[in-house]
């Protein structure tokens, strides 16, 4: 692992070596295009095919790593180091060419056994979706065949996962991937710079040389560096989008697509009683959240599943328990509560929109007669004591998707989901996803997936409060050629430097 506070060059590119230049030599040639772009918090894996990373790490990682397939702008499926694929026999079998002459980061050739790798090692990791692979193997150098326990219509998204070599066996202080950029250094707590993949099988990207991630505290620092030029561009939301001079920054809209929610732990008193959770619901003021901590820049979900997946989203669901505290404390007293009880709310302390949020909610839950208190953790602190250990009452969280697809949102509600850190349970939604899941018709299964987002909205498992609208900024005329997806992803392959 990188040590902690120190800086390290990664090992293995030896191909690429003329790139490894002291940051002074390259800070000095002016040919170079650079964008150094701000983050609040950084990866907690380089290996794409671990599944605990961060958002914004795999936000970052999207640019070094592709899969057989990768997302485009509108959220389908293209092809990546895969050149084509056939889905046959009704979604049984997946077959793969892999992409003529494309190339690790390192110069070694990718072939059909190093996809097939990752895709063993993404079984064994538990990845989403993965499961239900009965079978992956080689044919030759180029060819992938893939055969399912099952068919599914719906599984191609979940092969964009990040192809790795298989003879890597570092794969966390080795990265290497196909993508546009490649990891020449990683300083934790402070920078990782992405350098140009001169290999990159997609000709004209990507258009910028270096990309240094900066890594900031929060989101107040964030703006600070922005403001002072010490970094060139930064995803920001309403509250901070209100501080920047539009005269001095390019300000574009960016749907953050992850889903913003107060999760409730549904296995821990009070929040085990059904009653309790919608109150807390009823006692929730989502417009008023959006208009007083975003600027009335947001919008609504109501459910765990972002808007922008149209298809699939239940819009029955913009507004399930309308704002009314004496509903709320009339449930409060069916369930024994008619004086209140107390909630501690943890926060990630480096996500201001978190912590805003927060402060609203609980002025609202007050007038229900709920006594509210916010508790500040850092970000490790959250992952390891709220996410993984599930040691907390509730939280203010984004939480985003590993592809453009229903399940990548849903099935962390799943009873048995190593993810689902609302310990949520309901026989109903585990049938009603795992026969979506089954279901061969889209018009049927987009129906499925809509009565599970109603399963988990009537037991009140959290209060889902909206997609944010976040922002990216630059300085005014500087950059340009961002690209937005159906994903959290920063995608820095087609920006490109005007001055």
């Amino acid at each position: 692992m990188f040590g902690k506070k120190k800086s390290f060059f990664l090992l293995g590119l030896v191909a690429v070596q003329s790139l490894f230049l002291s940051c002074e030599s390259r800070d000095r040639r002016a040919d170079v295009s650079e964008l150094r772009f701000g983050f609040t918090s950084e990866p907690a894996t380089l290996d794409p095919v671990n599944s605990s990373n961060t958002a914004d790490g795999r936000s970052i990682l999207f640019n070094v790593f592709e899969g057989l397939v990768k997302p485009d702008t509108g959220g389908n499926c293209v092809p990546a180091v895969a050149e084509s694929y056939t889905i046959e026999q009704n979604g049984l079998v997946y077959r793969f060419v892999i992409r003529e002459g494309i190339e690790f980061h390192d110069g070694s050739p990718v072939r059909a056994a190093d996809a097939v790798f990752t895709i063993k090692e993404a079984v064994k990791a538990g990845f989403p979706g993965f499961a239900q692979i009965a079978e992956a193997e080689a044919e030759g150098e180029r060819n992938v065949i893939i055969t399912l326990n099952a068919p599914d219509p719906d599984f191609l998204p979940y092969l964009t996962i990040g192809i790795v070599p298989e003879n890597n066996p570092d794969r966390e202080k080795n990265p290497i991937g196909t993508g546009p950029f490649m990891i020449t250094s990683y300083t934790v707590q402070q920078n990782m710079v992405l350098e140009k993949n001169p290999r990159y099988w997609q000709e004209g990207f990507p258009k910028l040389d270096r990309v240094s991630a900066v890594f900031l505290a929060d989101s107040d620092a964030l703006l600070l560096a922005l403001r002072g030029g010490n970094i060139d561009g930064a995803t920001i939301t309403g509250s901070l989008v209100q501080q920047l001079d539009t005269g001095v920054f390019d300000i574009l809209p960016n749907p953050s697509n992850m889903v913003q929610l107060l999760a409730l732990n549904n296995a821990v008193k009070p929040l085990d009683d059904i009653r309790v959770r919608r109150a807390i619901n009823h006692a929730v003021d989502i417009p008023r959240i959006i208009e007083t901590a975003f600027y009335g820049r947001g919008e609504p979900s109501g459910s765990p599943l972002i808007p922008g997946l149209s298809l699939y989203y239940e819009d029955s669901l913009k507004n399930p328990y309308a704002f009314d505290p004496e509903r709320a404390k009339s449930l409060l007293a069916e369930a024994g509560y008619a004086g209140g009880f107390s909630l501690e709310i943890t926060v990630p302390s480096n996500y201001i929109m978190h912590v805003d949020t927060a402060q609203v909610i609980v002025n609202q839950l007050s007038l229900a007669g709920i006594n509210a208190s916010i508790k500040l953790v850092d970000w490790a602190a959250w992952l390891s004591e709220t996410y993984r250990d599930r040691n907390y009452q509730a939280t203010i969280i984004s939480l985003d998707a590993y592809n453009a697809s229903p399940r990548s949102f849903l099935s962390r509600y799943l009873s048995d989901s190593g993810s689902n850190f609302l310990n949520y349970r309901s026989e109903a939604f585990d049938r009603t996803y795992k026969a979506a899941q089954a279901e061969n018709s889209e018009g049927r299964r987009a129906a499925l997936y809509r009565d599970a987002q109603k399963i988990i909205s009537g037991d009140a498992a959290a209060v889902y409060i909206q997609d944010i609208l976040g922002f990216r900024a630059f300085p005014k005329g500087r950059f340009s050629g961002t690209r937005n997806y159906p994903l959290y992803v920063e995608d820095f392959s087609a920006i490109y430097r005007i001055n």
